[in-house]
């Protein structure tokens, strides 16, 4: 089938759904073939299969717009799935789902191609010794305060960035791309899925700006584009990831939005006609995510890594919503952005409360940082409770010992505010990049009491201690 090139019709169109006929059973092609055609204005549509139904028609989704599609519209079938150029010359350059160039460069002079199907996903490391599986550590440092103390980032590890509309996630995003390909010399793959355009065209600039561009490959599937392109670009992002793993490179993967990614699958459900859960959801929620986050793995010992970082948007900020639960429980660690932080002009707007990590073990990153970490959050847990007496009493009917953890507790919370260098515009202030020693040293100083003559204003928004 593959040898030869097959032709059907269009037979109906419903939005993103192409129904495509076939003269023959042994014609159909297989579940995720891709399928071409063009519209009367002879643009390119380029349809994937997602179900056989009887009478030998193959129901498609459309990767591009249909408008202008017309009933009986000859189909051409080459034998393949999505397949993109993969390798050194997508540095720098900007591609779609099907791994055309967007970026008007011209064309992508890569001659190989790989499917964005993978049949089966490899191994983890194989330790020589016992020939057990094991998972070695190795932390990256961000430059980020909180996040290096709090929520520290391990090679290899997949971390989420949780939160509503308008808590910073892309920014905070944009941040961590801006220090760590700088500090680790990594390669870089940014995935946007299913976000504004405006945000592509920003952080195009940015990475520009910042010198990372040439260290990093793009992919966008954007709001504007059918629910097909969205749902699949998850699966380009992460091919582009895992040929740079291939070759011993350590990879840091971006996805902003993985939610996007959910939403998608649950409109194209929606069009094939399939009985959502009782959540509203599709009924593949949980193989779906699980397919994406099963291939950022370590493949075999000594080889490249994959750490991905990705924004989770939050429906009305609500935690429990069962596409979040989902992404969940495939995550290391789990920065919930709060929308009370933000209001109080809190940046980065990390909840050390909600949010946990799993990184942060003391097998991990050592005593003295799991010691310095687990008081932090003990006296913000403290001051959650002091803060509700003083909103009724007021701070003066505290006791001497609760108002000093107070104090330091205030100290601390802007202490691990930190002036972005993506954020300069909006804040005024220089980008500070701070590392886990000093971080570690500005907290041992405020919890011991060191600082306990200086006002609270004056550790808001700063790098290290001085």
């Amino acid at each position: 089938m593959a040898n030869k090139e097959i032709e059907g019709k269009v037979v109906s169109v419903q939005g993103p759904v192409v129904d495509v006929k076939f003269s023959r059973p042994e014609d159909v092609p297989n579940i995720y073939s891709v399928l071409e055609t063009q519209t009367i204005t002879g643009e390119k549509i380029t349809l994937e299969v997602a179900e056989h139904l009887e009478g030998n028609i193959a129901r498609c989704i459309s990767i591009n717009s249909t408008i202008n599609l017309q009933r009986y519209q000859p189909v051409k079938y080459s034998g393949a799935s999505i397949q993109i150029p993969v390798g050194e010359s997508l540095f720098g350059r900007i591609i779609n789902v099907l791994g055309e160039p967007i970026d008007q460069k011209g064309a992508i002079s890569s001659s190989e191609k790989i499917s964005i199907k993978r049949p089966e996903m490899g191994s983890l490391i194989k330790t020589k010794s016992k020939g057990d599986y094991q998972k070695g550590f190795e932390v990256m440092e961000t430059g980020i305060k909180i996040i290096d103390l709090l929520f520290p980032l391990v090679k290899g590890s997949k971390t989420g960035i949780l939160g509503g509309a308008g808590l910073g996630k892309s920014v905070l995003t944009l941040e961590i791309i801006q220090h760590i390909v700088k500090h680790y010399q990594g390669s870089c793959v940014f995935v946007g899925v299913g976000e504004r355009i405006r945000e592509g065209n920003e952080l195009y600039y940015e990475l520009l700006k910042h010198d990372v561009l040439l260290k990093t490959m793009m992919v966008f599937g954007q709001m504007n584009e059918p629910p097909g392109a969205r749902f699949s670009v998850a699966m380009t992002g992460i091919t582009m990831a895992e040929n740079l793993q291939k070759k011993n490179q350590d990879v840091l993967l971006f996805v902003d939005n993985i939610f996007r990614f959910v939403q998608a699958g649950a409109e194209i459900s929606t069009l094939l006609g399939r009985v959502p859960s009782e959540t509203g959801y599709q009924p593949t929620l949980l193989s779906e995510v699980s397919e994406f986050h099963e291939r950022i793995r370590t493949l075999k010992e000594g080889g490249g890594s994959i750490t991905s970082i990705e924004a989770v948007y939050v429906p009305a900020d609500d935690l429990t919503d069962p596409a979040v639960v989902a992404i969940f429980s495939f995550l290391d660690s789990v920065l919930v952005l709060s929308r009370e932080r933000v209001q109080l002009g809190l940046y980065p707007a990390i909840d050390p409360l909600l949010s946990s990590s799993a990184n942060l073990d003391i097998d991990i990153v050592g005593r003295r940082h799991f010691t310095v970490a687990q008081e932090v959050i003990r006296i913000f847990q403290r001051y959650e409770e002091l803060r509700r007496i003083v909103l009724v009493v007021g701070i003066d009917e505290l006791s001497y010992s609760d108002r000093i953890i107070y104090e330091r507790a205030r100290k601390l919370q802007n202490f691990l505010t930190q002036p972005f260098f993506v954020g300069e515009a909006y804040t005024g202030r220089k980008g500070e990049y701070v590392t886990l020693e000093q971080t570690l040293e500005g907290c041992e100083k405020i919890i011991s009491g060191k600082m306990d003559s200086r006002r609270e204003e004056e550790f808001y928004l700063i790098g290290a201690i001085t």
